[in-house]
């Protein structure tokens, strides 16, 4: 997709909420279900995949597990972060890749040690730029990227999740 492009979708995004703050406010949605086994469904927008655990992990490796998902997430969105801003402020990127890693202690998930969480112990990535510009150029972008990058933030900062549970039960009705 042509930089050009890129650069007035995301100058009509920005000039659209400096006009109206109602503007600044997006909701992003998925919708799950778990399918057989480890296997679930995923429907984002028009998108639906499978998500799975590796077969040494009790899955049929059908697709990506959900951490696997999250490394990608956190890769993808610092490279569409790179893009979008390199467009406006005017910076030609040849490519941007990301190769990220997370390290998860199984004795976390499997309850085998209390004091071990379930999650990743840590997260490291590297981002390959290939660019003409100049290293004050790209020091500048990648400071704007490090400060804005969604899922950067969502990982390094402590945000409220909530959710419930509804049951059913096929075999008796709740009133």
């Amino acid at each position: 997709m042509p930089q050009n492009f890129i650069k007035t979708q995301v100058s009509n995004v920005i000039s659209a909420i400096q006009e109206d703050d109602n503007n600044a406010k997006a909701v992003f949605s998925a919708k799950t279900e778990l399918q057989t086994g480890l296997k679930c469904s995923a429907q984002i927008r028009n998108f639906s995949f499978q998500i799975d655990e590796p077969v040494q992990l009790g899955g049929t490796d059908e697709g990506p597990n959900p951490v696997e998902l999250v490394l990608a997430a956190l890769g993808t969105c610092q490279e569409i972060v790179y893009s979008a801003y390199a467009a406006v402020l005017g910076i030609h990127l040849n490519s941007v890749k990301v190769n990220v890693k997370g390290n998860l202690n199984l004795k976390g998930f499997f309850g085998l040690d209390e004091n071990i969480h379930p999650g990743f112990e840590d997260i490291s990535y590297t981002t390959f730029i290939d660019s003409p510009a100049s290293s004050e150029q790209l020091n500048q972008l990648v400071k704007v990227v490090e400060k804005h990058c969604p899922v950067l933030d969502i990982l390094t900062r402590e945000i409220p999740v909530k959710g419930n549970v509804k049951l059913t039960n096929s075999l008796f009705s709740v009133n």
